[in-house]
C-alpha cells in the first residue's frame, strides 16, 4: 500500500482506489492533506498492467471460446487489475515526468 511521503502514514487499499479515480495528477492524503502524486515507475508498471486487457481481446480468435467466456475472461481480468493496483502505487511529494 502507498504511504504519503508528508506524514509517512500508510492508505487502506480502499483510500487508494477512492483517491485514484480523480482527474487531477495530485492525490490529496486522507490523514495530513498534503498533495501526492504517484511516481512515475508506479505509473509505468500500472500501465503494463492494464496493457494485458487489449491483448486479450484476441483470445477468441485463437482458441475456441464462446462470447460470454470471453467477456468472463475480460471482466475478471479487469476486478483483477483493480484488486492489484492499489499495491503498485507509491507516492511522492513531488510530480514526476513519466519519461
Amino acid at each position: 500500500m502507498p504511504v504519503c511521503q508528508s506524514c509517512n502514514q500508510k492508505w487502506t487499499w480502499k483510500q487508494t482506489v477512492k483517491k485514484s479515480f480523480t482527474l487531477d495528477t495530485a492525490m490529496p492524503c486522507p490523514h495530513c492533506s498534503q498533495k501526492q502524486y504517484v511516481t512515475s515507475r508506479a505509473r509505468k508498471r500500472s500501465a503494463l498492467l492494464t496493457m494485458i486487457i487489449p491483448f486479450l481481446i484476441f483470445i477468441p480468435f485463437f482458441f475456441d471460446v464462446n462470447i460470454f467466456t470471453a467477456l468472463g475472461l475480460y471482466l475478471a481480468a479487469g476486478m483483477g487489475i483493480m484488486l492489484i493496483y492499489p499495491f503498485l502505487v507509491e507516492l511522492s511529494s513531488q510530480e514526476e515526468h513519466l519519461w
